[in-house]
């Protein structure tokens, strides 16, 4: 039995104290794995049935396991951190690490600031105004990725696995920013990479009758023309007028996507599919709700140059007529995918509206939103990578799984903007802009503000070297003297021109962890009370 909880409100500087502890808990656990040469941290299985401690070095996976401190002071802010990386995670898949340590910095000094006498409201102002020009920044320093040789030292960058590296950079170099890839996982032991041309769908035939014979699982029609709507057909003769339509145009093999067909037009189907002379094959309309079923027909129409019938429009079946069917090259189907290979629409209409689809992509904010719409176009762009990840355990294959789907996500990101020096010397370039606005700032909120930020800008670099167990103040003077571009390898151990050697960091998610951490720091250091409600007994779980 859980004890009651009372309410009560806290006050400073108990505030900022309590703060303080929680978020140097939560940070302490996921600052060890900043790095390619870093540690992990073990976490209590979350199913009672295992008996091994889960091993992770994901910081954005170590913050989602982190639900509750003992404390309910410290929770605050630990649960502060963790709804910011866990955001960061979810939307990006990478820099919740940086993102972290960054926050860190600017929250403990920006504490000593406050409780020296510096006004927290005016501190905070300043630290706001001071993040665009920091992003502006980093778009300044940001260059172009191109080339499969390129992609493939990003890839190693994130990943640190060679084999797998290769494998990304070629895959991305067939399918550019948003192309379709899948990452499976595979009971093998290495990794292997299947490229699927044209474009293809999780939905299948209605009827395994509607195969040829019962050992085919698979059937594929050449140049077919192609019926769309989205009728339920509970009446087989509804059917009638798209077979005729079919037949009087002298079509010799049709495929019809409808949302639902009855057994009884399956039947029909069956009884017309005479595959010396006229083949009919009917699948299912992509999309678990309406809004997704209404996106598969607008792609699928544009695809393949089809006119979709719809319901909700007073559409039926007989007014079809021969130019309301589209036409490919080649369509394949199982009884749980089917695909497209070389969609007869109109190429220009393709083109706008994958560029509606795009400039749509942009302008989305929620996550879910932008992976739906990425994987829209990556679909109507045609053809597609899976990626097979094998491992000598499970636990291996998922670790080795999950790694590769955060590189995905980081190499997208890099594609789309473009990338910076990595190993955190894109943030350690940004302090020279500060240092250069630092004089003539007259308040000294806005001075100290400026010197936060300058120290806090080294903090990632300084955690990548100390965690592969360097000394940070001796090798980031070696960079500053050396100027641009210098890093300092630590896998090799020496100083090399980051951008030659593919250490880099895609420059959308070095902007999102600046601005997460930035943001909301300048809040937490604006919290002056803790308010907690009221938590009741709760029988049957253990304290």
């Amino acid at each position: 039995m859980k004890a009651r909880q009372k309410p009560g409100v806290v006050f400073q500087p108990a505030v900022h104290q309590s703060l303080q502890r929680g978020i140097a808990k939560l940070v302490g656990a996921i600052r060890p794995t900043l790095g390619p040469v870093a540690c992990g941290v073990a976490i209590d299985p979350l199913n009672s049935a295992e008996t091994l401690p889960e091993y992770l070095d994901s910081g954005g996976l170590i913050a989602r396991r982190i639900i509750e401190l003992p404390n309910r002071n410290e929770d605050m802010g630990a649960m502060l951190v963790r709804a910011m990386l866990v955001r960061q995670y979810e939307r990006i898949g990478d820099g919740t690490a940086t993102a972290a340590v960054l926050f860190d910095a600017i929250f403990t000094a920006g504490l000593r600031y406050i409780a020296a006498g510096g006004n927290a409201a005016q501190f905070r102002r300043h630290l706001e105004a001071a993040l665009p020009l920091l992003l502006d920044e980093l778009d300044r320093m940001a260059r172009p990725l191109e080339g499969r040789s390129a992609l493939t030292r990003l890839a190693l960058s994130l990943c640190h696995d060679a084999e797998m590296a290769d494998l990304l950079g070629e895959s991305f170099d067939m399918i550019g920013e948003f192309g379709r890839l899948e990452i499976r996982e595979d009971y093998g032991r290495v990794l292997r990479r299947e490229y699927v041309e044209g474009t293809y769908y999780y939905t299948g035939l209605f009827s395994r009758a509607l195969l040829p014979n019962d050992a085919a699982t698979t059937i594929t029609f050449e140049n077919p023309a192609i019926f769309v709507c989205d009728f339920e057909v509970d009446d087989h003769r509804e059917l009638f007028p798209v077979l005729q339509t079919a037949h009087a145009a002298g079509v010799r093999a049709l495929i019809i996507i409808a949302r639902n067909l009855s057994d009884k037009a399956v039947s029909l189907l069956v009884a017309n599919n005479k595959l010396d002379t006229f083949k009919v094959i009917a699948v299912r309309l992509p999309g678990l709700n309406q809004d997704e079923r209404i996106a598969a027909l607008e792609d699928l129409g544009r695809l393949t140059g089809a006119k979709p019938l719809l319901k909700i429009t007073g559409d039926t079946p007989e007014q079809v007529t021969a130019a309301d069917f589209g036409q490919a090259r080649r369509v394949w189907a199982d009884m749980r995918t089917f695909g497209v290979v070389g969609g007869q629409g109109n190429p220009r209409q393709l083109r706008e509206h994958l560029q509606r689809l795009q400039t749509s992509y942009q302008k989305m904010q929620d996550v879910d939103d932008r992976r739906r719409i990425q994987e829209r176009i990556g679909t109507l762009l045609g053809g597609s990578v899976t990626l097979w990840v094998g491992g000598f355990t499970e636990p291996d294959m998922n670790a080795r799984k999950a790694l590769a789907e955060r590189a995905v996500l980081a190499m997208r990101s890099a594609l789309e903007g473009g990338v910076v020096p990595g190993a955190g010397i894109a943030l350690l370039q940004c302090q020279a802009m500060l240092e250069r606005r630092l004089p003539p700032a007259k308040d000294a909120d806005e001075r100290a503000a400026y010197r936060i930020l300058i120290e806090a800008l080294g903090a990632p670099a300084r955690t990548i070297l100390h965690n592969a167990g360097y000394d940070p103040s001796e090798i980031i003077a070696q960079i500053q003297y050396e100027g641009a571009d210098a890093g300092f390898d630590v896998l090799t151990d020496r100083l090399v021109n980051l951008r030659e050697a593919g250490i880099l960091d895609s420059v959308l998610i070095v902007k999102a962890s600046l601005r997460n951490a930035i943001t909301t720091a300048a809040l937490a250091l604006t919290i002056d009370s803790l308010v907690h409600i009221a938590r009741p007994e709760i029988v049957g779980q253990p304290q």
